[in-house]
């Protein structure tokens, strides 16, 4: 199984092949437009061409380039696990929501001085056609993509409905797998659960972000909770 990371920190993106397509693990946005759109004219793949995708969780940094792809021909699956859905389907909007608002600000600033207009990234329209792709699964639960391909989600504790994907696909007679960690959550959290571990795989392709330093002192979440409910009720 093929592997290929055509992202970095502007899209959180990984990538392999399948028959006829492409399969896709989280889709991200940054809010640097350029660089974004330059990262997607390098990409080796056309949006027509991916068939799923898979979710890890649905903070914009890993979804939020999803409207982008249905905008651009992407008309495949989109599986995440329904609490991902849930949020996806406030967060998305919300992203358009923005999109629209800045492009409406900018398309002022341009009209007075007599410049090009600016087009959003993607639309609410966008926004709305790809949440019909989403596919919601269960935890602990393996889905069958198709013929020789699963895929099982495993709490990950980083946000409601997070999840490391464990994707197996079997050829002849040989099955190979790929845990992709997303986001991990830290344990002992008032509101998470703690990360599940996961089922093994020959291989794994994990969040780093903290690969190189700690998190330091932990904060004290429920006193911090407490103070923040305290202060909006006065």
């Amino acid at each position: 199984m093929e592997i290929r990371n055509v992202g970095n920190r502007i899209m959180n993106t990984w990538i392999y092949p399948v028959e006829n397509g492409w399969v896709m693990i989280d889709t991200g946005y940054e809010n640097r437009y350029q660089k974004v759109v330059q990262r997607l004219n390098k990409m080796l793949i056309k949006p027509i061409e991916v068939r799923y995708i898979f979710l890890t969780h649905a903070h914009i940094d890993h979804s939020g380039m999803l409207p982008k792809l249905y905008k651009d021909g992407f008309r495949g699956s989109i599986f995440a696990t329904e609490a991902t859905c849930d949020l996806c389907n406030i967060m998305l909007r919300d992203s358009a929501h923005i999109q629209e608002f800045e492009a409406e600000w900018r398309n002022r600033k341009a009209q007075r001085a007599g410049e090009p207009p600016y087009v959003p990234l993607y639309t609410m329209r966008d926004a709305e056609a790809a949440l019909k792709a989403f596919v919601g699964c269960d935890y602990n639960t393996p889905v069958e993509i198709f013929p020789g391909v699963t895929i099982f989600f495993s709490d990950a504790g980083h946000l409601l409905g997070s999840a490391s994907i464990l994707v197996t696909a079997t050829e002849g007679d040989e099955t190979r797998s790929v845990l992709f960690s997303g986001d991990l959550g830290n344990i002992d959290r008032p509101l998470i659960r703690d990360p599940q571990t996961p089922p093994s795989a020959d291989f794994v392709v994990i969040e780093s972000t903290y690969g190189d330093r700690l998190h330091g002192e932990r904060p004290d979440y429920v006193n911090q909770l407490t103070e923040i409910i305290q202060t909006t009720f006065d």
